[in-house]
C-alpha cells in the first residue's frame, strides 16, 4: 500500500489522505482548507494526483474541513461512492448545500461592493453542485465491514459529533487506523470514543496536542458570561459551529435558565443550518447523550431565525439577549452582521466556544486585535471577548494518550500525527515519546508512505 498526505498535514484543516494499492485508490476524507489565506488558496489549486479519479471516498465525519471539498471533486468528474455513517449522510445533506449557498452569496456581495481583486468573483462551488454531489453518499453502520477493491474498511464510533467515526483500513494483513476527530471521554453531549483495535499504523489527530482542557466547570463559566453581559445591558454573541456546538449551547442555556442560574433572556439561533442540524440531532438522539425530552426543551424555548428577514429583525430586539450564529470561527455567516451592530458596544460580549484556527477572525479577536475586517470594513472591537474552552469536542493531548493506551495497539505501533498546528504537533509528539513506546512521526504535507 501507499499513503499520501494531501491535507491536514502540518496544519489543522483540509483533511485528505490518498490510500492506494496496485489496483485500488481510495481517498480518506475530502475536506476544505480553512484559516490563513495561503491555506485557503490550496482549495483553488489543480487537484493533486488525480484524486478525482479515485475509486471511492470514505469520510470520517461531516465537518467541512473533512468533507466539504467533495463538491469540487464532483465538479471535476468524480462519480464514485462516498462511504460514511448514516448520520454523517444526514449532516452532509445540510452542510454541503449551505456551504455552496454561502459561497455564492459571498461572491455576489464582493462583486456588488467591488471588494474582490477579480472582476467576476466566483464561488469554489455553488449550491447546485453541492446538491448534485449528495447523490454519491452511501450510508454505512458502525462495525459493518465493506470493501473498495482489495481494501477492507470498517467504521467505529469516535465521539466528537453525530456520526463521527474512526476508519480502519486493511489490505493483505496490514491495518491502518485513521482516527478522524476524536471526542472527549466526558463530553456533555457525545458518547466517548471507542478504543482502536490492533493496527499497524495510526493517523492521529492533534488539534489539542499542546493543550489540556480547562478543569473549570463549563456550566459555571457560561453562566458567568451570560450574567456579566445581562447586568451590563448588552448582547451576548456566540459564534458557533452549526454541528454539535450549537445544539450543546442551546441545551446548556435552557438548562441554566430552568435552574435559575441565569436570567430568562431571549435566545436566538440565527443559523438555518444550525436549525436543521438541531432537528437531526433530536431525531437521532440514540447516538448522543441527550434525551428526546432535553432536545424538545431546547427546541421549544430557543427562537429559530430561519429567514433573512428573521435574522434582520433581531437587530430591532432590545438588549439584553443571546445570539447563537455561524460561523464558529467568525469566518463568515450571519454572526458577521451581528458584529456590525454590537461589536463596537462595550456592554456586549463575544463568546468563542471552540478552537480558532490561525488567521481566522476568531483567532485575531482572542489575540486582542482592536479592529477586525468584515465585508471590507474595519470594525472596532469594544465588546468583551471571552473564550469557553470547556466545550471543545476534541480530546486534549492527555485524553488522546489515554485513548491510545485503552486501544489494542502493539507497543511499537507507528503513529503519524496529523490535523494540528505546528506547535501542537510538536508537543503531541514529545508527549507520546515521553509516555509511551510508540514510534511517533509528524506527517508532512505531500509526504508518501509505503507499507
Amino acid at each position: 500500500m501507499r499513503l499520501t498526505f494531501l491535507g491536514a498535514s502540518e496544519t489543522v484543516t483540509g483533511s485528505k489522505y490518498l490510500l492506494e494499492t496496485e489496483t485500488t485508490r481510495v481517498l480518506i476524507d475530502c475536506g476544505l482548507f480553512q484559516g490563513y489565506k495561503w491555506l485557503r488558496e490550496r482549495n483553488w489549486q489543480p487537484l493533486p494526483l488525480g484524486i478525482n479519479e479515485v475509486d471511492a471516498v470514505v469520510l470520517t465525519h461531516a465537518h467541512l474541513d473533512h468533507s466539504g471539498f467533495l463538491p469540487v471533486l464532483y465538479e471535476h468528474g468524480f462519480r464514485g461512492r462516498v462511504y460514511t455513517h448514516h448520520a454523517t449522510v444526514g449532516l452532509c445533506q445540510i452542510l454541503w448545500p449551505d456551504s455552496g449557498r454561502i459561497q455564492e452569496e459571498d461572491a455576489k456581495f464582493y462583486k456588488k461592493h467591488r471588494l474582490s481583486k477579480h472582476a467576476e468573483p466566483r464561488p469554489l462551488y455553488d449550491e447546485a453542485t453541492a446538491n448534485a454531489a449528495l447523490k454519491l453518499l452511501h450510508g454505512i453502520n458502525y462495525d459493518a465491514p465493506f470493501s473498495v477493491g482489495d481494501i477492507q474498511f470498517q467504521l467505529q464510533p469516535a465521539g466528537h459529533i453525530l456520526g463521527a467515526a474512526s476508519v480502519v483500513a486493511e489490505h493483505q494483513g496490514t491495518r491502518i487506523a485513521f482516527s478522524g476527530d476524536v471526542g472527549r471521554p466526558n463530553d456533555i453531549m457525545m458518547k466517548p470514543p471507542r478504543p482502536l483495535p490492533e493496527v499497524d499504523y495510526v493517523l492521529l489527530e492533534s488539534t489539542y496536542g499542546d493543550r489540556r482542557h480547562d478543569d473549570g466547570d463549563p456550566w459555571q463559566q457560561l453562566a458567568e458570561v451570560v450574567n456579566e453581559t445581562a447586568a451590563a445591558g448588552g448582547v451576548l454573541m456566540i459564534p458557533s459551529f452549526a454541528v454539535g456546538r450549537a445544539q450543546l449551547l442551546q441545551h446548556m442555556l435552557v438548562t441554566l435558565m430552568a435552574e435559575k442560574r441565569i436570567p430568562r433572556l431571549p435566545i436566538f439561533l440565527d443559523s438555518p443550518m444550525g436549525i436543521q442540524v438541531s432537528e437531526l440531532y433530536a431525531e437521532q438522539h440514540d447516538y448522543h447523550r441527550l434525551t428526546q425530552q432535553q432536545c424538545d426543551a431546547a427546541e421549544q424555548q430557543v427562537i429559530y431565525s430561519r429567514s433573512v428577514e428573521d435574522s434582520k429583525a433581531i437587530a430591532k430586539q432590545g438588549a439584553p439577549h443571546i445570539i447563537i450564529a455561524g460561523s464558529g470561527m467568525a469566518t463568515g455567516g450571519r454572526i458577521l452582521h451581528h458584529f456590525k451592530h454590537w461589536l463596537g458596544d462595550h456592554r456586549s460580549s463575544v463568546l468563542f466556544s471552540g478552537h480558532q484556527a490561525g488567521g481566522t477572525r476568531g483567532a485575531k479577536m482572542l489575540q486582542g486585535n482592536e479592529r477586525i475586517k468584515v465585508h471590507g470594513e474595519w470594525l472596532p472591537v469594544k465588546a468583551r471577548i471571552r473564550q469557553l474552552d470547556g466545550l471543545s469536542a476534541h480530546a486534549d493531548y492527555a485524553q488522546l494518550g489515554d485513548w491510545l493506551k485503552q486501544s489494542a495497539l502493539p507497543q511499537q505501533v507507528k503513529i503519524y500525527l496529523v490535523h494540528g498546528e505546528p506547535d501542537a504537533l510538536e508537543a503531541m509528539s514529545d508527549y507520546l515519546k515521553q509516555t509511551s513506546s510508540y514510534d511517533v512521526h509528524i506527517a508532512a504535507y505531500r509526504e508518501v508512505l509505503h507499507f
